[in-house]
């Protein structure tokens, strides 16, 4: 990335991807992406992993807030919806959310969005069996959200053929026979479902699904989404951070979910788009927050910054708040693939704080740790246990926190964002020795 700005070659578009436990801001840079005050707007917005779980909050100019779920984060700017065949949509929170957009003065939201036929459809006996293992798990629960993500993709995974799909809307009989032989298999793994979820599932679910799917655009074809990335900039909009991945976070508190740049690369590849022009931007606070239970090395609870969209959840549990782990977004870097550069948001709260620090290193039973990589390569849960051990060792105080932090990732922070809306974000200029990088 060189020059005073993030630049795109040809038709190029964004990836964003949160390098974080996730809540680091990626509706607020993904809804600037789309808006006037970007000086080449979005047009689509491609959703490459999550689901209903996903909490993205923008703000407006005019203080309308919505937290998207599943609507991409651009929508307020007229931007279309991709859901691509990597998401788990849930119907009836998607009415909700739809119907939520036309209250804050989106018309037709539905209108405005493509869902990809083979996107794993999220069921209220998803959501019940999720609910039943998490309660069971008493003291050692995991942080789930509670909205059936992991049942979801677990089934899939299982039974493949049998788990439904959001093409199924298209054949009632196909998918209401998959919703009993869903629901027979949970109960003989869980018991009995809570009746006040799995009720959802009844007519209630069925007129959903009949209002969704005579509203939505159903994608047959990634021909679809090739049209829409060769007509204008997209955003792929990436859900919860890497360093709940999968494949690479700190399991057993990890998501059911890719959250590196992967799915997006694979999309962008079956749609035969050049990735030459295509900008990764890694988004982080400049400070750290997770939900519920994992590691945390950096977590201080004597700070108490405002949080006035990201609340404590019955499942995911408190909102734990900790200075930027340095150490650990190093890692996530490492196995997202290399950003372009950083998004850093919250700068403002950062330095109105005065307390905050940045973590270069841990302290641990083996000695200094800067670098996750070997203890990724002996396996998740040693990484897991030394990073839960660790005694976080951090740098001078902070006055400039764009440098410090573009110093302490050795990527350049090239937007800052103060405060939710669009017009708090800015490019920054990166210096010629960034840029000769």
């Amino acid at each position: 990335m060189g020059g005073d700005t993030p630049t795109r070659n040809g038709p190029g578009h964004w990836l964003i991807c949160g390098l974080g436990y996730g809540d680091e801001g990626k509706g607020s840079v993904t809804n600037w992406l789309c808006s006037p005050s970007h000086p080449d707007p979005a047009r689509t917005v491609v959703r490459y992993n999550g689901g209903a779980q996903a909490g993205h909050n923008v703000v407006t100019a005019d203080g309308r807030h919505h937290t998207f779920s599943q609507f991409g984060s651009g929508t307020f700017h007229g931007a279309r919806t991709f859901l691509s065949r990597f998401m788990m949509v849930d119907p009836l929170t998607l009415a909700a959310e739809a119907r939520h957009l036309e209250e804050v003065g989106v018309r037709d939201p539905f209108s405005l969005l493509s869902v990809d036929a083979g996107a794993l459809l999220v069921t209220p006996y998803h959501v019940a069996a999720n609910r039943a293992r998490e309660r069971a798990r008493g003291a050692g629960r995991h942080g789930s959200c509670g909205m059936g993500i992991g049942e979801t993709a677990a089934w899939a995974a299982e039974r493949p053929s049998l788990a439904p799909r959001w093409g199924d809307l298209l054949s009632p009989d196909i998918l209401y026979g998959k919703l009993q032989v869903l629901r027979d298999h949970l109960e003989e793994g869980v018991g009995p479902l809570d009746p006040d979820i799995a009720w959802l599932a009844g007519a209630l679910f069925r007129r959903t699904v009949r209002e969704v799917a005579e509203r939505t655009t159903v994608a047959m074809a990634a021909s679809h989404l090739k049209r829409d990335l060769a007509s204008a900039p997209a955003v792929f909009e990436g859900a919860q951070g890497v360093l709940l991945d999968e494949q690479y976070g700190f399991a057993p508190y990890t998501t059911w979910s890719t959250t590196t740049f992967a799915n997006a690369e694979k999309l962008l590849g079956e749609c035969g788009a050049m990735t030459a022009g295509v900008t990764r931007l890694g988004v982080i606070r400049a400070y750290m927050t997770r939900h519920g239970p994992g590691p945390f090395p950096t977590e201080d609870p004597s700070l108490r910054l405002p949080e006035p969209h990201n609340i404590t959840g019955p499942w995911q549990g408190t909102v734990r708040q900790g200075h930027l782990d340095a150490v650990a977004v190093r890692y996530a870097l490492d196995v997202a693939g290399r950003a372009a550069g950083i998004a850093l948001t919250h700068a403002d709260t950062a330095a109105a704080c005065g307390q905050l620090r940045i973590c270069g290193a841990y302290e641990t039973s083996s000695g200094p740790v800067t670098t996750l990589a070997g203890l990724a390569a002996a396996g998740s849960q040693e990484m897991t246990a030394t990073v839960a051990a660790a005694r976080p060792v951090y740098g001078d105080p902070v006055a400039d926190w764009p440098e410090a932090v573009s110093d302490a990732l050795g990527v350049p922070v090239t937007v800052v964002s103060a405060g939710p809306a669009a017009d708090g974000k800015r490019i920054r200029a990166v210096s010629p020795a960034w840029a000769a990088g």
